[in-house]
C-alpha cells in the first residue's frame, strides 16, 4: 500500500462518518479514528508495519499567534488575513520533514520559487521511508512554515503558495 492510498483511505474514512476503520494486511496494520480524544476532529491514523513494535507518535498544540522575532510584537489576526489569499499546503503523514533530497544537495524549494502541479517540495521520512510531497497546484511559495530535519503531524501547514 501507498502513501497515495493511505490519504486517500484517511479521506474517505474522515467524510463517511465512521469512528473507526481497522485494516490489516499481511506486512501492514492501519488505524484509522475520527473524534478521538484531544482538540480536534480530524483522523488520527496509526501505520505499522508487522515486524516493528509499537511507534510512539509526537503530539503538539495549536500555535494561535506568536511573536516577530524583529519588533517584539504579536503577530495574529493580520498575518492571518494577509495569508487568506494563500493556499497552504499541509502534511498529508506524520514523519520528520527533510528540505533537501540529500544532505550535500540544495533545498527543493525556497521563498520566491515557481512551482507547478507536481513538483516535489519536500521529502517526509516516515518508518524508514522517504515520501515525496509534491505540489497539487501551481504557483510561487512565498512561505516555508517549517524548518529542516522538523518533526511533522497530518494535516500541519508546510508551505503558503500564491496561486496567481
Amino acid at each position: 500500500m501507498d502513501i497515495k492510498e493511505i490519504q486517500s483511505l484517511i479521506k474517505f474514512v474522515a467524510k463517511s462518518g465512521a469512528s473507526e476503520v481497522k485494516l490489516e494486511m499481511e506486512d501492514i496494520k492501519i488505524t484509522i479514528r475520527t473524534g478521538a480524544a484531544g482538540y480536534t476532529n480530524e483522523p488520527m491514523t496509526y501505520v505499522q508495519q508487522m515486524p516493528m513494535p509499537h511507534n510512539q507518535m509526537m503530539h503538539s498544540a495549536p500555535i494561535a499567534a506568536h511573536q516577530d522575532t524583529a519588533s517584539g510584537e504579536t503577530v495574529g489576526k493580520s498575518e492571518k488575513e494577509d495569508n487568506a489569499k494563500y493556499v497552504t499546503i499541509k502534511s498529508p503523514i506524520i514523519g520528520t520533514l527533510y528540505r533537501k533530497p540529500s544532505p550535500d544537495k540544495p533545498v527543493f524549494v525556497e521563498v520566491g520559487s515557481t512551482i507547478k502541479k507536481g513538483d516535489v517540495l519536500c521529502v517526509i521520512e516516515a518508518m524508514k521511508l522517504f515520501n515525496d510531497i509534491e505540489s497539487e497546484i501551481s504557483g510561487k511559495i512565498v512561505k516555508v512554515l517549517v524548518d529542516d530535519s522538523s518533526p511533522v503531524e497530518f494535516d500541519q501547514p508546510l508551505f503558503l503558495v500564491d496561486p496567481s
